[in-house]
This record gives C-alpha cells, structure tokens and sequence, in this order.
C-alpha cells in the first residue's frame, strides 16, 4: 500500500470502491455489509477492539497510564529497542495507530489477526501463543531522544529537555549494541513465550517501518510465602526491590513516577520515564567471595534480606547505628548506604538475564536488565552518581547497555498509543 493510500485507510477516508480494491472482494462478487466491513478491518488490524474482561490473567490496555509500569511484575520480561526507517512524520503517526488495536488484542490473549484458510499467504499471526492466555500481558511504549533528532521527522521541538543521552558514570562501558534506540517496546507477562510473540508481532506488523536495534529478555522468580508473592532475588542471591515505593499508593505514584502537569513537555503529562541499564554480573568473581564480603558489599544479610545486624528484610536500614568498634554497621561503601543516602526514589522493574557464554573469557554472559521509572532521569542520574567510584559493587559488576525513554501517558478507548504527543504539534 502506498503512503498516500495508507493515510486514507488510518485516517478512515477510504471509499468502498477503495476498501473492495485493495482486499479484492470486489473481483469474488462479496457484497460488504456493516459486518462485512468490520470484518475486513479486523484483517487490518484497524478497528479499536476493547478490553476483554472475560479474559483470563488479563491486563487492561486502556487507562490514564500505560500498563507495564504500575502492574505487579510478572515473571518475564522481552525488551525491544528499534529504529524507525519511516520518513514522515504522518508514517510515524500512523504506525502507532496501527500498533494499538494489535497491542489491545494481544493483551486479551488474542492472536492479532483472524484465522485464515489461504494456503498461499502468512498467517496474519505467527502462532505460537495459541493455546495460551493473556498471562498479564503488559506492553509498554516509549521514544528515544534519536528520535527526536531525525529532520524529516520534524519533531525537535517537542522534544523535552530532560530526554537526552544519560550522562557517562564511573565504570560505564557501555556498547552500541545494548544501547538508546528510536523506540522501545517493553513486554511483561507470565509466561515468556507470550512476552516474545507480543513483540514479534508488534515489529513483523512494522515491517519496512522500523528494524531492531537491540533486545534482551528477562526472568524473575518468585518465592511465596502464605499465597503471597515475596521479594525475587538477583543472580548474586540477595533480594532485589525491597525498599521498592508503593505501587498502590497515588501518592508515592505521582511523587516518584508520573510527570504531572508542568513537570515536562504537555505531551508527558501522566507518562514516565524509563532508564534501562544492561548490567553484566561477574557471577565467577562474586562465587569466590566470602559471604561476610558479599553482605558488607549489599549492607544487608543475604537470605532474611535484613539490613547487617538486624531480622527482618522491611527493618529500616538505619545508617546511624555503629559497631562496639566505633564502625558504621551499614558500610560507608555498601551499596544500600549509598542509595539510600542520594535522598532519590524511582520504582525499579528489573529482571536478570542469561545469555549465554562471553566467548573472549569463557564466563556467564548474566547479569541484571534494570529497568526503572521515574518521573524526571534526575532521580537516576542522582543515585547512580551517589555510587559512583566508592560503590563496592562496582568490583563485580559492568554497566554494557543504557537508553532513556519517554513513555507515553496511558490511552483512551478511541485514541492511539502517543497520540498526545502528535495533537501537540
């Protein structure tokens, strides 16, 4: 389909002599009914389907904020980061729209397309969620500040002045391969087949309009304890997000996560946004340090979580208490000290990874996909300076990935994915 055509088809200008050429009803003697078209459409992905809440462990898609940020963390994550090849702005408008409804279907555990018996095409769906439920399915979507700098695009000025490239932090060695990107597309569920087929999906729908630029899945568990979930650990074994901000709280949300009115550019106006770091853990390194070494380097116990010297993994850390000794107790170098000393919150959702097998050194390529929301990069910036050179954990750990992302507030039924930041040129 040509761009002119396809701007007539999203823009919902096509004639029916235009509907019964492009989809060569005309030539099998189909008469269209309202159905009929509906049906069509539904070929095109291009009607705005609804949340389906008969769904099975369904997310909804529609709300003041994107899914993916405030939901629970699922067990998986697939991590996206494309580039668009589009040329035009109106293109790049008009693939948001067409990802909406196909974003809407795969959150209610739909396949993106109807079922076809033609032999001699592709499936409208590569298939291999059949069978499988929504599995709280979340997708989220943001821009990068590349995007902003494409001239054909023409999008400079809405840019905000805090998306830019995150600034270089001590022990950063950072490769283009895991980094920035146009667009990020976050896939959180249950199961991580769901999670892969949404973005598959996503991009194959995109064809010709973006390519990837890099990805990375990702896994958590978590331990229950009388039917609730409790705090999943990283690949070092201590619990990771336990001093997390309350997800339920408006409050701590609109404080820490959600960009209010005046905070950024109008367009962000109930978005976020999304630091991402590629965090390799040197897991031979830490395999071989002692356990009192490893839990002086967190500032916490390794299997209750508590701070050093205390019970309970929700005790507060309480940086002022000393050893007999006249030491700090929370060392000066830990890396809960210094976090909690930046004075910043964000809301993490990070997730380990394992790819595989480093080639040059023979070690675990694993590590930590760290992902973070927060209302200004600021926060960030903040607590990762806070750290700095004196962080203990640097020993056993390097940064390879980072990207900043704008997310887009949440989408009302009849509006598209970003369509704020369009209204706003």
């Amino acid at each position: 389909m040509t761009e002119s055509k396809e701007e007539k088809f999203y823009d919902k200008k096509i004639s029916r002599r235009q509907m019964l050429k492009y989809t060569g009803a005309g030539a099998a003697g189909i008469a269209i009914g309202a159905s009929g078209l509906g049906g069509i459409l539904n070929v095109f992905g291009m009607t705005a389907p609804d949340d389906d809440e008969s769904a099975v462990n369904k997310v909804n898609f529609y709300g003041a904020h994107q899914s993916g940020i405030a939901n629970e963390v699922p067990t998986h994550v697939y991590f996206a980061s494309l580039n668009v090849t589009v040329k035009s702005l109106k293109e790049l408008q008009n693939l948001f729209k067409a990802w909406t409804p196909l974003t809407v279907r795969l959150m209610n555990g739909e396949p993106i397309g109807e079922a076809s018996s033609n032999g001699f095409v592709p499936a409208k769906d590569t298939g291999e969620s059949k069978g499988l439920d929504a599995s709280n399915l979340t997708i989220t979507f943001g821009v990068g500040p590349s995007l902003f700098e494409k001239p054909e695009l023409g999008l400079a000025h809405k840019r905000p002045s805090e998306l830019k490239q995150l600034p270089h932090f001590p022990k950063d060695q950072l490769e283009t391969a895991y980094s920035d990107g146009d667009i990020c597309i976050q896939a959180c569920a249950d199961d991580p087949q769901v999670a892969f087929h949404a973005v598959r999906n996503l991009i194959r729908a995109a064809s010709g309009k973006v390519t990837m630029k890099w990805s990375q899945a990702g896994f958590n568990s978590y331990p229950m304890k009388k039917n609730k979930k409790q705090t999943p650990r990283n690949l070092f074994a201590f619990k990771d997000g336990t001093v997390n901000i309350n997800t339920k709280s408006k409050t701590d949300m609109n404080e820490t996560v959600w960009v209010q009115p005046g905070e950024s550019a109008s367009w962000m106006t109930g978005g976020s946004y999304l630091v991402t770091r590629r965090i390799q853990m040197h897991l031979e390194t830490w395999d071989r340090t002692a356990l009192g070494e490893q839990e002086a380097t967190f500032g916490r116990h390794r299997d209750s979580g508590a701070p050093l010297g205390l019970h309970h993994e929700m005790d507060d850390l309480g940086l002022d208490r000393k050893e007999s000794s006249g030491e700090m107790t929370i060392p000066a170098d830990s890396h809960g000290r210094l976090a909690r000393e930046s004075g910043e919150r964000i809301l993490r959702r990070s997730f380990s990874y394992s790819s595989g097998v480093i080639d040059s050194t023979g070690t675990f390529d694993a590590g930590l996909l760290f992902i973070s929301f927060q209302k200004h990069p600021k926060q960030f910036i903040k607590i990762q300076n806070s750290f700095g050179r004196v962080d203990k954990l640097n020993e056993y750990i390097t940064h390879r990935g980072s990207a900043l992302f704008a997310c887009f507030p949440g989408v009302q039924k009849g509006s598209y994915i970003g369509e704020a930041l369009f209204k706003s040129l």
